[in-house]
C-alpha cells in the first residue's frame, strides 16, 4: 500500500500536476493539503476519471484538506468535532477546514494541515499551539478504537536540527520552537512513529522550499512534511521517500510529496500442515 501526502498549495492550480503525478506514481491513497477550493468546486471528476474516489473538506481560497483512494473511504471524519463532537474549541477551531480522516483496507489515515503561526510575535502563533493541544484530545479520542493509525500531512513544523537546511540561524524561530515542537510531540505520544526517518537518519532532506529567496536553487530546504505510524504499521513499512523532483516542475507547488510504501495488509501466516 503507498500512502502519499503533498501540500498542493491549490488543488485546481496544480491539477495537471497531480493527475500526471497519479499516472505516474499510483499510489493507494493521496492526501492533499491547502487545497484552497470550496467543496462545490473541488475538481472531483478529475480524480474520479483516474480511478480514484474522494473526500474532500475545503473553504475558498485558504486551507483544505482532502484524501484520493483507490479503496473505498470508510467511516469518514472532517473536522476535529469528527472525533470531538461535544468539545466547545473543537467546534471553533474547525472553522479553518485543516483535519479529515477516514478508514481504509482497517488503517485510520488522518491528514493535516497545521497552521503556519506566522511569527512568534503574531497572534496566529497562539492559535497554532491551541490548534496542537486540540489535536492532542483529537488523536487521543482516535486512538480509543485501537484501529491502526497513520497521521499525515504538512505539520509546518520541523522537528529536530537536522531538519532545516540552517539550524544554527533559524532554530527556535517560527516552524522550530521548542514550544511547538513539544506540542506536536505530546499530540502525537510516544506510539506513533516519524516513519521518514526510520530510514533516513541524515540531514539535507527537505519537503518545502520557500518561494522566496531562490530558496529552490539553492536547496535551502525544510523538512515539515511528515508521516507518522503507529507502531503496529511501522512494522510494515518498506521505505519512505520524498519526491523531490516534483518541487522542480514548472509553477509547482513549494511542497514535494512524500510516499510510504507499506505491506498491508500484512500477509496471514500459513497454517501449518498437520501430519499426525
Amino acid at each position: 500500500m503507498l500512502i502519499a501526502s503533498w501540500n498542493v498549495n491549490s488543488v485546481r492550480t496544480r491539477l495537471e500536476h497531480v493527475l500526471a503525478w497519479l499516472e505516474h506514481t499510483q499510489p493507494d491513497l493521496l492526501c492533499l493539503q491547502e487545497t484552497k477550493v470550496d467543496d462545490p468546486l473541488f475538481p472531483a471528476e478529475a480524480f474520479e476519471s483516474s480511478g480514484y474516489q474522494l473526500s474532500f473538506h475545503g473553504q475558498k481560497a485558504y486551507n483544505g484538506v482532502a484524501m484520493l483512494s483507490r479503496e473505498p473511504l470508510d467511516d469518514v471524519r472532517k473536522g476535529f468535532i469528527g472525533e470531538l463532537a461535544e468539545d466547545g474549541e473543537a467546534l471553533q477551531l474547525g472553522e479553518q477546514k485543516r483535519v479529515i480522516s477516514a478508514l481504509i483496507d482497517g488503517v485510520r489515515v488522518v491528514n493535516l494541515y497545521v497552521p503556519n503561526g506566522s511569527s512568534l510575535t503574531s497572534e496566529k502563533y497562539p492559535y497554532k499551539l491551541r490548534w496542537l493541544a486540540c489535536l492532542k484530545r483529537y488523536l487521543e479520542a482516535a486512538r480509543t478504537r485501537d484501529e491502526p493509525l497513520c497521521v499525515v500531512g504538512d505539520f509546518n513544523i520541523a522537528m529536530e536540527a537536522r531538519d532545516i537546511h540552517d539550524p544554527e540561524r533559524l532554530s527556535g524561530g517560527i516552524m522550530a520552537s521548542d514550544a511547538e515542537r513539544e506540542a506536536l510531540h505530546q499530540a502525537l505520544g510516544d506510539s506513533m512513529n516519524d516513519v521518514f526517518r526510520v530510514f533516513e537518519p541524515d540531514a539535507g532532506h527537505w519537503s518545502w522550499w520557500d518561494y522566496r529567496s531562490g530558496a529552490w536553487n539553492r536547496d535551502s530546504g525544510w523538512r515539515i512534511d511528515h508521516i507518522y505510524l503507529s507502531d503496529d504499521l511501522l512494522s510494515t513499512a518498506r521505505g519512505c521517500v520524498i519526491d523531490k523532483q516534483e518541487r522542480g516542475r514548472e509553477q509547482p507547488s513549494d511542497h514535494a510529496p512524500v510516499v510510504v510504501d507499506l505491506c498491508w495488509p500484512p500477509a496471514e501466516e500459513e497454517e501449518e500442515d498437520d501430519w499426525e
